[in-house]
């Protein structure tokens, strides 16, 4: 397997820089997991398929350093999205791919099994994504494309609502019976004419709590208990938002809104925090330290020194060991890596500085990603290396840096895929709603199943009405059982496209898109809606009259899970 998977693409690529024009039963745009199992499933189902993906590299966030699964209940996970985790199994099932650790040696942790003998294994390195996806592929017959952005101006052909062809940037062509739109940002689907959401909504839309603005610091009591919300993850008491402490005619430390937060659940457009899933290790042969970019500004990060000299008493008597107080969480991860993610009020999610980043131009996200990843590394390098950051601090993280072995198309091991936590929301004839998620109302129709929490990271950072910074947008709201995702969710209006599938930015709102945007449950989502396309293609119908019974039948049959038993 090993190095298959460079090779697989160097392929596909070279091939497709000689002949940029084929028709095929399924176009797929986006290379992430749920374009993926789509283009396998397609395969699988006797369909010819092309994948497109418009960077280098394939897998998406599953590739890009999201290494710890997250999806609460994994027996709703089935079909290829399980077969992926099988063969993430049976890849360190290998002893010659434990190079940094023993296999004995490695922390299990709750993520990485749900029960003994399990045939499945949650806990990855990006490269052993690559490996495994490298494997599946080899065994489909799929074209890939990479490279290759859609024409956001002019790049998509309809006829009589239906999508005939699409045109990327370079003139390529790509004309299909079917379509779908796999990328984390729903840009097929915006060109296609499809309507669309971004931000939040206000929680009397659709009857929800935890929707909204969330600025309240009062838990919102749901069917299962109560969600916390604006206490997590934000600053200790009384942090001064100035330049000046004390002087608001001093102005705003960066990154401050001017405006107040708004209405506790009203809507605006803003978004939730991107970041990187940084994959980190502390082996010395294997670690590239943290180094500080050339435009550091040490402004930007004085929040996080007010942050920890606003608590009171020493630091070490009150944090002995100094791991309470990395703003960090930094998960396990084979041979000594990690998946290391955002926690805390000042740490890797980047707070309102991507409100534009869904309808920006590609050269304006390429810079909005930039930022991301400048603000980002000069965050670790301060944390490893500031003499204003506690000594415990410094202690713990300028053990670790990134990965020599890891994101090696990157820069000095830092990923390339940015953290989409939410981007565009198509809005179809069924919107799932925090209703859905709590099982309140269950639909008849499902391809596929959520169980993580309804989660939100923080949207916005604020100055309260006592003069103090405060972040806004967190919750995290318990699901108490897995609940079913409606397949009118993942379909346009009849009206708008007749052969467009959309798993990814699918109909939902803020808070349950929270609960349904997992990379297992993407991968199920692309395999539910390749299914779909394939039985509109042997029926000669359109994607919303589909014969549910079909679909249904067929997923069984391909081990997706649609129900489970909740008494």
């Amino acid at each position: 397997m090993k190095n298959f998977y460079a090779t697989l693409l160097l392929c596909t690529f070279v091939f497709f820089t000689l002949a940029t024009t084929k028709e095929y039963d399924l176009v797929i745009y986006g290379g992430t997991s749920a374009g993926i199992t789509a283009a396998i499933q397609a395969s699988r189902m006797g369909k010819t398929a092309v994948m497109i993906e418009p960077t280098q590299r394939i897998g998406g966030l599953t590739t890009g350093g999201l290494g710890q699964t997250d999806i609460g209940n994994k027996h709703v996970i089935g079909g290829l999205s399980r077969e992926f985790y099988q063969g993430i199994r049976q890849f360190y099932d290998e002893p010659a791919n434990w190079k940094w650790q023993k296999r004995e040696d490695y922390i299990s942790e709750k993520q990485r099994l749900t029960e003994e003998r399990e045939d499945a294994m949650w806990t990855f390195e990006p490269s052993a994504a690559q490996e495994v996806y490298g494997h599946m592929i080899s065994k489909a017959k799929i074209d890939i494309v990479l490279g290759e952005r859609l024409d956001r101006a002019a790049g998509v052909i309809k006829v009589d609502n239906r999508i005939v062809e699409i045109i990327m940037e370079n003139g390529s062509r790509y004309a299909g019976r079917m379509f779908i739109d796999a990328t984390y940002e729903g840009d097929l689907m915006a060109v296609a004419g499809v309507s669309y959401t971004v931000g939040r909504e206000a929680n009397n839309h659709y009857g929800e709590t935890l929707n909204g603005i969330q600025a309240n610091k009062i838990g919102r009591t749901l069917k299962w208990g109560v969600a916390r919300n604006a206490f997590n993850h934000n600053f200790i008491d009384r942090v001064d938002p100035y330049i000046k402490k004390g002087d608001p005619k001093s102005g705003l430390l960066p990154f401050i809104s001017e405006a107040p937060p708004g209405i506790d659940g009203e809507a605006d457009n803003k978004i939730q925090a991107y970041c990187f899933r940084m994959t980190l290790t502390d082996h010395p042969e294997n670690r590239i330290p943290f180094q500080k970019p050339a435009t550091y500004n040490e402004r930007n990060y004085e929040l996080l020194f007010r942050n920890y000299e606003a608590r009171t008493g020493p630091v070490e008597r009150m944090y002995p060991t100094g791991e309470k107080l990395v703003p960090w969480s930094n998960s396990h991860m084979p041979n000594r890596k990690t998946d290391t993610n955002n926690n805390r009020g000042f740490s890797t999610d980047f707070i309102g500085q991507n409100y534009d980043y869904p309808e920006a131009t590609y050269q304006e996200r390429e810079e909005i990603v930039q930022n991301h990843l400048l603000y980002q590394q000069g965050l670790m390098w301060t944390l490893a290396y500031h003499p204003r950051i506690p000594q415990v601090v410094r202690e713990v993280v300028s053990r670790w840096g990134t990965c020599k072995d890891e994101h090696t198309d990157g820069e000095n091991g830092w990923p390339m895929q940015l953290y989409i936590r939410e981007a565009r929301r198509m809005i179809s004839d069924y919107v799932m709603t925090q209703k859905n998620c709590e099982r309140i109302e269950v639909v008849n129709d499902p391809v596929g199943m959520g169980a993580y929490g309804m989660d939100s990271h923080h949207i916005q950072r604020y100055v309260d009405l006592n003069g103090y910074v405060q972040n806004e947008g967190n919750v995290q709201a318990r699901v108490s059982h897995p609940y079913p995702i409606s397949y009118r969710s993942i379909v346009p209006r009849k009206v708008e496209c007749e052969n467009l599938l959309v798993p990814v930015c699918l109909s939902a709102t803020h808070i349950a898109f929270g609960s349904i945007r997992m990379e297992p449950v993407f991968m199920v989502l692309g395999q539910s809606a390749a299914t779909a396309a394939c039985l509109a293609i042997s029926s000669g119908v359109a994607v919303q009259e589909v014969d549910y019974v079909l679909l249904r039948d067929q997923l069984l049959k391909d081990k997706q899970i649609l129900e489970i038993d909740i008494n």
